[in-house]
């Protein structure tokens, strides 16, 4: 019998293939018999088949189940699924429980899986507590009491506390506060030269101050890699004071010489207002005179006395006059004389 024009055979055969494609994607015999001779307990269908309906990849899970089966170590492979579904890395968590378990850190999993899904890298976070790690500081610039530029350069070795991973600090901060341990210890030194010569003073009293409280990391030791000597910021900052101080002394010698202008030239205005007002009232004197003569008060004789004393005055001026420039003139001749 042939169906939509196909022979019933190769309809049949499709239909097997497509039952044998979901059968064995739905229950992995392979990855069961990997398991099986791997020495792990999983049940072909509570488990490989469960997790294919809950959309989990068995795979990963298996695999990391064999690993730390072979590593001595006991889990269940339903708290790996519920790490994957919780959007943890399983494979990395059970690196980090294989290495923590041969350094005897104690690390457990639900530790483990806290870090993981916190978003640290929890297998670094066991290398670097197995391994301690060196960070090195950027060059810190401190001005010791003399006011000489010292800069600092040091090496941090820290260990990871997994204890305080989650919600501790990171290494960013602990830069921060050595940095800051460091400015303040060439701070207070009396000079800078007791830094150069004590250096390991900045260590003692850096790694004295518990700069590791409340960070994810234990610092073992802090040590001084290079220090430089810079500039002398206190002369700088005397000589910038120095600068200010003469700009603000010219500019008060400056706003005294305009004031000194301006009151010259009111001065100057009130004499040409003066010699306005006596230059007016000097053009008054004929009309009084000619007023007197009308009123017969200033008679023609009287007049002539008037004319006769002014007359006598410019000419004792003009003498008086002449025999200052004379005078003055005496004194340059014999000054070129000699």
């Amino acid at each position: 019998m042939d169906f939509f024009g196909l022979p019933s055979a190769l309809i049949v055969l499709v239909a097997v293939l497509v039952v044998l494609i979901l059968f064995f994607y739905y229950i992995p015999l392979g990855l069961w018999v990997t398991a099986f001779f791997s020495g792990v307990k999983v049940n072909i269908f509570g488990d490989l088949v469960g997790m294919r309906l809950r959309k989990v990849p068995p795979g990963p899970i298996v695999k990391a189940q064999i690993t730390a089966s072979k590593a001595g170590l006991a889990l269940d492979i339903g708290r790996l699924e519920a790490h994957f579904l919780a959007g943890g890395s399983v494979f990395k968590v059970i690196q980090a429980l294989i290495s923590a378990d041969k350094a005897n850190l104690g690390l457990t999993f639900e530790r483990a899986a806290a870090i993981d899904l916190a978003g640290r890298d929890v297998f670094e976070a066991v290398q670097i507590s197995v391994n301690p790690k060196v960070i090195n500081t950027p060059k810190i610039s401190a001005v010791a009491s003399d006011g000489i530029i010292v800069k600092v350069t040091a090496r941090v070795t820290v260990r990871a506390n997994l204890d305080r991973l989650v919600g501790g600090a990171t290494e960013e901060t602990i830069l921060a506060r050595v940095g800051e341990g460091i400015v303040t210890t060439v701070g207070s030194a009396e000079t800078h030269k007791d830094v150069l010569e004590n250096p390991d003073n900045i260590s003692k009293t850096v790694l004295g101050k518990g700069l590791d409280s409340g960070t994810a990391f234990e610092i073992l030791s802090i040590d001084i890699a290079d220090i430089d000597v810079g500039d002398n910021i206190g002369a700088k900052l005397q000589t910038e004071q120095a600068e200010a101080d003469l700009k603000v002394a010219r500019a008060k010698a400056e706003e005294r010489r305009a004031m000194a202008v301006a009151l010259e030239q009111e001065n100057k205005a009130r004499i040409e207002e003066m010699r306005a007002k006596v230059v007016e009232n000097e053009a008054e004197v004929p009309k009084a005179i000619a007023e007197a003569f009308r009123t017969g008060n200033l008679g023609v004789m009287d007049y002539y006395n008037l004319r006769n004393v002014q007359a006598d005055t410019d000419m004792r001026s003009r003498i008086a006059g002449e025999e200052g420039s004379s005078s003055e003139d005496n004194t340059d001749g014999n000054n070129q004389g000699a």
